[in-house]
């Protein structure tokens, strides 16, 4: 599994995939479901499904195709991109950065996001971080003629990092963009192939939505689409273990395992379905993490609106750095949350996912 995975993660990361541009994770989704008859609803999110011993419940794995990116906004004169962000970004991660620009012809226009050299800057603007408005891409190009007629680029073009997916001297440890969340789409599609064919006790179904760093656009109209009985969801969540952190205050630590979220300000996890996953998880030995997020959000928030109320919960690879050009991640983790998502599908039967929602005590 792990060099499966490895190989998957590797192919997802590096693909260019913004934010309504998911185009090459859903052929990815496609060639690796094939035997899962993929489907896609009106708004690109992808589904597939694999039935076990029972119909139902209905149980979703979930996790969301898209990047955070960008989108060329206007062409100046000699040729430089204004550019707006399209998800979050913290300004001072990206001057000197290289990005891709994805022409509607399908090429990739290679540029970087320029910076100025101190030998050219007063000594009180060194420590100002520009704005995003303030920044520009640098294609080469000499005129706004040459970016259009020679690169083809054309407003709204959707912008990527360019970053390489890179396996450490520590080879547990990953290096790319992107992970938030493409550990959760590798996590999802190797969930349905594990379980194809095995004697889960409910209808298994992946979908991966589009336009989550957007609002969870994408999983407004899935969960809608799914109607899950019980959704857990897959993400590439902040790692906290970083220099001048407190060890006794981290939640997302890599090596420590998968986390296991309980809320975030955009949803509030079912508690029941909490303990059963952290239950299973001592009961098989998992390595795992409890998060309490005080930032943040997820598909969780739209998933546990569908139908008439779905019990969800996260489990996430925790992954430094997200939100930039490159990410990292600790593969074990990655395992731990496979084996955990396995073992809880295996589990997930009619009366379990029936006592989520008993309030009332039966």
């Amino acid at each position: 599994m792990r060099d499966r995975a490895i190989d998957l993660l590797k192919e997802l990361a590096e693909a260019h995939g913004v934010p309504g541009h998911e185009e090459a994770i859903r052929r990815i989704w496609k060639r690796e479901m094939s035997d899962f008859s993929p489907a896609s609803d009106r708004f690109g999110n992808v589904f597939a499904e694999t039935g076990g011993t029972d119909d139902s419940p209905r149980v979703v794995v979930a996790g969301h195709m898209d990047e955070v990116g960008f989108i060329v906004q206007m062409v100046t004169s000699d040729g430089f991109l204004r550019f707006r962000p399209v998800g979050g970004w913290v300004p001072q991660t990206l001057p000197a950065q290289r990005v891709r620009i994805l022409t509607r012809s399908g090429d990739m226009v290679e540029g970087v996001i320029a910076s100025t050299p101190p030998h050219l800057m007063k000594k009180d603007a060194r420590v100002r971080v520009p704005d995003i408005d303030e920044l520009y891409i640098d294609v080469g190009a000499s005129s706004a003629g040459e970016v259009s007629g020679d690169f083809g680029i054309r407003l709204g073009d959707p912008i990527a990092p360019s970053s390489t997916f890179t396996q450490m001297s520590n080879p547990n440890r990953i290096l790319c963009k992107a992970f938030d969340n493409r550990v959760g789409m590798a996590l999802t599609i190797q969930s349905l192939q594990k379980l194809r064919g095995s004697s889960h006790p409910n209808l298994l179904m992946g979908v991966g939505t589009a336009q989550e760093e957007m609002g969870m656009r994408g999983a407004k109209v899935a969960g809608e689409t799914a109607r899950p009985d019980v959704a857990l969801i897959m993400e590439g969540p902040p790692a906290d273990d970083r220099p001048g952190g407190s060890p006794s205050e981290f939640q997302g630590r890599l090596g420590g395992g998968v986390q296991i979220r309980v809320f975030d300000p955009s949803a509030i996890m079912n508690k029941a379905l909490v303990e059963f996953s952290v239950g299973v998880a001592d009961a098989m030995s998992i390595p795992h993490q409890i998060a309490v997020r005080r930032s943040g959000g997820t598909d969780a928030a739209a998933f546990q609106y569908a139908g008439v109320g779905c019990p969800v919960v996260v489990l996430g690879v925790p992954a430094r750095y997200i939100h930039t050009h490159n990410a990292m991640i600790d593969i074990r983790d990655y395992c731990s949350a496979m084996d955990l998502v396995r073992a809880l599908v295996e589990r997930l039967d009619a009366s379990t996912v029936a006592g989520f929602t008993d309030f009332l005590g039966g």
